[in-house]
């Protein structure tokens, strides 16, 4: 019986420290000018934990990160798969596209630094493509399927790739920080162009 509590209070233990690590390593990567200038023992340091735990945990700098933004994202995620209309399965083809995909550009665009240096390090040639990674295919999936009601299986996958194009954080982060535009005005403008890729709703 002692044992059994020793072990819930670890696991309770290691779940804080989890939640610790991540809360401090969000912060630093969200707040620094490169955040891959963030190291394991900056964050080991902000949380209050050593840095043997960091890497035991994450393993290196870019496990943390993707933590860090898959952390951020549950929630969005949790929504499209099992929520209900606009994100969830129950919605209408046409309106659930444009529904995630505003829901994506809206979380990138709430967490700028993090999705650049994510997508920076999924770029790199030693990686896979960029293309290949989870949530990317997770989207183009889930965009492919919705799009074979709308447009047909000949286009869907195309069209899917195209309209992720429209999400790419360094298309979103050039517009706000060297084109001047708010968030709005980039919601705005990409969901106009979603709307004219997806066509008029003819049902």
């Amino acid at each position: 019986m002692r044992g059994a509590k020793l072990a819930v209070r670890e696991r309770a233990d290691a779940a804080r420290n989890r939640r610790t690590i991540l809360d401090a390593a969000g912060i630093l990567f969200a707040t620094t000018s490169d955040p891959l200038a963030v190291t394991m023992d900056d964050v080991a340091a902000a949380a209050g934990v050593g840095k043997g735990t960091v890497f035991r945990r994450y393993g290196d700098r870019a496990g943390l990160l993707r933590a860090v933004f898959e952390t951020r994202m549950a929630a969005l995620t949790e929504a499209i798969a099992t929520g209900p209309p606009p994100l969830g399965p129950a919605t209408p083809a046409r309106e659930r596209i444009a529904a995630v995909h505003d829901a994506i550009v809206e979380a990138k665009l709430n967490n700028r630094q993090i999705t650049l240096a994510l997508e920076r390090i999924e770029r790199r040639p030693s990686r896979s493509s960029f293309f290949d990674t989870p949530n990317y295919k997770s989207a183009h999936t889930l965009f492919c399927e919705l799009l074979v009601d709308i447009m047909g299986p000949e286009r869907a996958s195309w069209t899917a790739h195209a309209l992720l194009s429209l999400a790419r954080i360094d298309l979103i982060d050039h517009m706000v920080s060297a084109e001047g535009w708010t968030d709005l005005q980039v919601r705005h403008q990409v969901g106009n162009l979603v709307e004219q890729i997806l066509g008029p709703d003819t049902c």
